[in-house]
């Protein structure tokens, strides 16, 4: 069975909420166009040590890259072209900040039946903090295959039966986040490798755009 690209879609439209993926806190992210202008401060002390310093060091670089921390078209173009190469029905751009901030994002249209998701999601939820952990891929055509990645609370939220990750590795060993697709159905494992190396792929053209572009 073969999954065709969705059509590219518009953002969807303002009357239709989108429902907030599973939440440590409520945070606000900046607008569209803003930068991260202050080091984090009081969500420091929610992680580990270690943690807290790898989002520390993450902040700095952001800053000093001049990237955004909202929605930026840029980065919606990789996710919407992830998504069409993959056939897959979401796609993201995701900076590991004190919370997962989809810069990037594509989705289906508001009155497409499923669900429409916000730009934030907790750092405990979802298989994005497991990839930026192992700082490599993770490929999942079947989410309920294991049950280590069955159990997350995205399943049921969004219904997921297949993601692909990867990180984004800036080349001073900071891992800035990651991009990745999920979608409703589960792909064959024949279709694994190839569903993963669009992911990686599409991870290197975000960090050669990151690393490459002037400074905003």
């Amino acid at each position: 069975m073969t999954y065709p690209p969705h059509s590219v879609h518009a953002v969807p439209q303002a009357n239709v909420p989108a429902r907030s993926l599973p939440r440590r806190a409520t945070h606000d992210v900046t607008e569209p166009g803003q930068r991260l202008t202050a080091a984090p401060g009081a969500a420091l002390s929610r992680w580990p040590a270690q943690q807290t310093a790898e989002l520390t060091r993450r902040h700095g670089l952001i800053r000093h890259l001049g990237l955004p921390t909202a929605a930026d078209p840029d980065f919606d173009d990789f996710a919407r072209e992830m998504a069409t190469r993959t056939g897959f029905l979401y796609g993201f751009v995701n900076l590991f900040l004190d919370e997962q901030t989809f810069i990037g994002l594509h989705q289906p249209p508001a009155d497409s039946g499923h669900v429409i998701v916000a730009r934030t999601m907790s750092r405990e939820h979802g298989w994005c903090p497991e990839v930026v952990t192992r700082q490599k891929a993770l490929p999942l055509p079947d989410v309920h295959a294991s049950p280590r990645f069955s159990g997350n609370h995205v399943v049921d939220a969004v219904g997921i039966r297949a993601y692909f990750g990867a990180p984004l590795i800036h080349p001073s060993g900071t891992v800035l986040g990651t991009v990745c697709v999920i979608d409703p159905d589960k792909r064959p494992l024949s279709e694994a490798r190839r569903l993963r190396d669009i992911v990686i792929d599409t991870g290197n053209q975000v960090m050669h755009h990151i690393t490459h572009s002037p400074a905003r």
